[in-house]
Formats: C-alpha cells, structure tokens, sequence
C-alpha cells in the first residue's frame, strides 16, 4: 500500500487537519462522486423508462415529460415522478448545503443518503403512478442533503492549489455526464433484459447508495464539535424554497395547461402565470432578506434581536469581480444545452427511430467511455490550461453535438454524427463542470463550502428543466397538430438548433469574461491575473 501523503487543510469547519494517505484521499473523491452519479443515474434511467412506466400505469405522453423537467406536484392532474424529484432536491439543495455548513457535512451526507436508499426501495415497489411520484419525491429530500455535503467535503479535505484538489473535483464532475450516461446505458439494458423492467433501476440504486454509504462512514472525517452555533435562516429557507418549487412547477406545468401558455380566460390556465409571478417575487424577496442578513451580520443596521446570520450571502455574486455570478450563469446555460438535447435524444431514438431501450442504450455506449476519459484528462490539464480556454471550448463542444444531432439526415449511419456528437457532449458538460465547480470553491470560505456547492447544483438542476421546458414549446409549436414524419422531424431538429444556442452563449460569455483569470485548479496564477481579481475583489 503507498504511504504518500496528500495536502490537506484546517480550519473550524470539519477540514482534515492532518495529512491524507492516497488511498484515504482516492476513497474519500470516489464516495463523494459516487454521489453524484447516483443522482444522474436515477434521472437518466427514469427518462429512458418512460415509455415503460406510462404503459404500466396508463399516464399520457404529455405528462411524461415532466418525469424530467422537474420532480414536483399535483394541480389536479396525475403527480409526475420527475417533477416530484426536482421540486424537493433542485429546490433544496441551497437549504440543505446551509444545513451542512452549519451542523456537520458527515451528519448531513450519511442522513441524506440513508434517507435516499430507503425510498429507492420503497420506488422499485410502487404499485401505481401516485405513489411512485411521492415516493420519488422523498428520494429527492435525501439527494439534497448528500450532494451539497459532498462538495462541502470535498473542498475542506483538499487544500486548495494543490494538484489533488484539482484531481478530486476533475472526478467529482465526472459523475455528472458519466451518472447520465451510465443511467441511460445501464437503465436501458435492465429495462429489455430483466423482468421487473423499469423497477431494476431503483434496485440497483439503492445497492450503489449502500456502497457510497459505508465509504463514507468509514473514511469520512469526523464533523468537528460546534462551538458557536448560529442561527439558521429559516424564512430565507422557506422564500427560496417556495421561489424555486413554484417556478419548476410552472416551467413543468405550463406547455401542457389549457392554452399552454397563451394569455388564458379560465382558472385552470391563469393559475400557471399567477404562480410563476409569485415565485419570481418570492426569489426576490429572498435575495432582499439575504441582503439585509448579511448587513445585520456587519452591523450595518442595529439589530432589533439576535442577529441571524444568512443562508446565502449576496456578497457571493459579486467576488471575483462578479465572475462567481456569471460561472453560475455559464453552468445555468450549460445544463440548459446538455440536458435539453439529451433528452430529445432519447425521445428521438424510442419514438422516430422506433429503437427498444436495449438498442438505444447500445448507441449510448460511447458516453460512460468518454467520461472515464474526459476524467483523467481534465485532472491532468486544470491546473496547466487557463480557465477560458476550458470554459469556453467545453460550451463549444456541448452546442456542436447538439448541431450535429440537428443537421444529421434521420437514419444516417451512427458513425457520421451520432457518434461523434455523444462524444464531445461529454468533453464539454465534464470541462464546464469541473472548472465551475473549482473556481466558486475558490472563491468561497469555509463554513460557504456546503451551500455554494448546493447553489452550483442548483444551476444544473434550474437549467435543465428550463432546456426541457423552452424546447419542448419550440417541438410542440414547429411540430403542431401534424402527425407526419417530416414534421417530427422538424420539431426534433428545432429543438435542438435552440439547445446549440445556449452552450454557444455560455461559450460567449466565458470568453467575455474569464480572459484574464488565468489558471484554476494549481497553486500558480499569472501575477496579471491574480492583481485582476484582487482589485475586483477589492471594489465589489
């Protein structure tokens, strides 16, 4: 067994405060990315079992899509699983990183996960569509607790500008495109092959989750005791929360109400403007109160009553000169790209080229490769390439699949552009993660760690169902009432031409933006780029 060391850091926070062997290290990165790639995976394996799930509990092809979109509720339909997920885990994953900043990333990881191993059984089980829909809900509850906890220990185990820091979050963001692969692959070959079809997925789940659970137990630090505990924010909790169920609700809701979203007469319809106002206005209200926190905190204004210190500081968004906002902006567009065109993807192949699970599983094949690949290339290049470059070309990458999927003839041989689309997908999703995920640790302190990395995976969350949403309006309008394959097949390419053109404004915006940045990821920076963000830093 190798006896090198690993840098680690220390501070209040849970941080390591003696050095980690390799193999600690190596374990500690796997149950952390094991987290994500099991959130990746149910998503993904879920998405490809969708025809399988709406033929066993009769659910009409409209509301599917919402298996996807957004894990959320009811409003008086039939309760989509996928809705039902992402309202409890995308909208919770800032509540839940706050949690773990504030009362022990271990606690919160190893609660989070047990929780998420219990309802994965509890799905494979369901007996009808209602049921899996909570179910799926409560899953997402555990989700986000374990993913922001995971980050948090990620950046407090690593001393930052170190080579194993760089290695640790390059293989983290491979969970992501390497989760959804997996999930497509794996998912669609348990799907054809064995007899419980779409329940295998939730199965295996739960034996990953099992695994990831008992690495975690075992070579995670423990959390250290809390000497001063502050106060959680629980309105900010609540504005945020309600903000963010009721937008993804609206963004699930809204293509398939009456009229859709055309200026409505009747309740049905209006209640989905009316919501999408009142989220929008609680988000807004949340960054007042946040802002208002965080002066109180200073003692800007004389508090009235213990001060109560803020879930997210606003003060965040404008570090680095503003550029921790515009990463979360790049990521929002990334996974608004990435998502998008891999859902119509696998819609593309089970409906219009009337592939099984099995074969359209086999086409996907290229994507788990590429992402073990992608991995071990980025951790040997973050800390050599400046940030631009990586931003801006895996943006790049992510928009020319989604070209290339758009411009292909439908039944053209794999190899032309099928193939080479699935892999520069994962080049691009993997570099815009890992980078992204690095630099807003960088620019974080540590009791932030938890809840800026549950922002950062909220971006990924709100931007693919946003994707989902904005082309599945473009499918339905180019496509219309027409049944015809030459009409499907402009509804396919359209939506995909609008996927390409948000990973091609994120690649405008890192090149914008990210030129004087320089190097993420290792100890040396250009003096130029470290005097640039020093004096941004020091007029925000």
């Amino acid at each position: 067994m190798s006896h090198a060391r690993v840098s680690s850091t220390n501070d209040s926070n849970g941080t390591l405060s003696a050095p980690l062997t390799r193999l600690k290290s190596v374990l500690i990165s796997l149950a952390c990315t094991g987290t994500l790639v099991t959130q990746l995976f149910g998503s993904t394996s879920v998405a490809i079992s969708l025809p399988s799930i709406g033929r066993d509990f009769d659910v009409p092809e409209n509301q599917l899509q919402w298996l996807v979109s957004a894990y959320a509720l009811s409003s008086g339909r039939s309760l989509p699983p996928t809705f039902a997920f992402y309202s409890t885990y995308g909208c919770l994953l800032l509540f839940f990183g706050r949690i773990a900043d504030l009362y022990g990333r271990k606690k919160v990881f190893t609660v989070g996960l047990s929780w998420t191993l219990l309802f994965s059984l509890g799905c494979g089980f369901a007996n009808n569509y209602i049921t899996l829909a909570i179910l799926r809900a409560m899953q997402g509850l555990g989700l986000a607790a374990a993913i922001p906890s995971a980050l948090g220990i990620l950046a407090a185990s690593f001393k930052e500008g170190t080579r194993a820091r760089s290695t640790a979050f390059a293989t983290f963001s491979a969970g992501a495109p390497l989760g959804s692969a997996l999930g497509g692959v794996i998912g669609g070959l348990l799907i054809e092959s064995t007899t419980t079809t779409w329940r295998s997925p939730f199965y295996l789940t739960a034996g990953i989750i099992a695994v990831i659970l008992t690495l975690g137990l075992i070579f995670f630090e423990n959390d250290p005791p809390i000497v001063n505990q502050e106060r959680l924010d629980w309105l900010g909790a609540f504005l945020i929360t309600s903000g963010l169920v009721l937008v993804v609700f609206v963004l699930g809701q809204g293509e398939i109400a009456e009229k859709q979203w055309k200026t409505p007469c009747t309740f049905i319809s209006t209640h989905i403007i009316a919501l999408l106002i009142l989220g929008v206005i609680f988000i807004i209200s949340f960054g007042l109160w946040e802002r208002r926190l965080e002066h109180l905190a200073l003692g800007d204004i004389p508090p009235s009553k213990p001060v109560v210190q803020p879930l997210l500081k606003m003060s965040l968004f404008r570090r680095g000169g503003g550029r921790y906002a515009l990463m979360m902006s790049i990521t929002f567009l990334e996974y608004t790209c990435f998502m998008s065109w891999y859902f119509w993807m696998q819609i593309f192949y089970q409906d219009f080229l009337g592939l099984s699970p099995l074969h359209s599983a086999i086409r996907l094949l290229a994507m788990p490769v590429t992402g073990m690949l992608v991995n071990v290339f980025i951790a040997l290049v973050v800390g050599r390439i400046p940030i631009v470059w990586l931003l801006a070309v895996g943006a790049a990458l992510t928009s020319t699949a989604t070209i290339l999927f758009a411009t292909m003839q439908p039944f053209a041989i794999y190899w032309h552009y099928q193939f080479p689309a699935l892999i520069v997908s994962v080049w691009g999703a993997d570099f815009v993660y890992a980078v992204g995920a690095l630099y807003v640790a960088k620019l974080s302190e540590g009791k932030e760690q938890s809840v800026t990395g549950g922002l950062f995976q909220t971006m990924t969350q709100i931007g693919a169902a946003f994707g989902v949403t904005i082309t599945t309006v473009v499918f339905n309008r180019v496509n219309g009432s027409q049944e015809t394959q030459k009409a499907s097949l402009e509804a396919y390419q359209a939506s995909w031409w609008t996927s390409a053109s948000f990973g091609a404004f994120a690649s405008v915006l890192s090149i914008l933006f990210f030129r004087k940045v320089g190097i993420v990821g290792h100890k040396k920076q250009s003096k130029t780029a470290v005097a640039s963000e020093e004096k941004s830093d020091s007029q925000s």
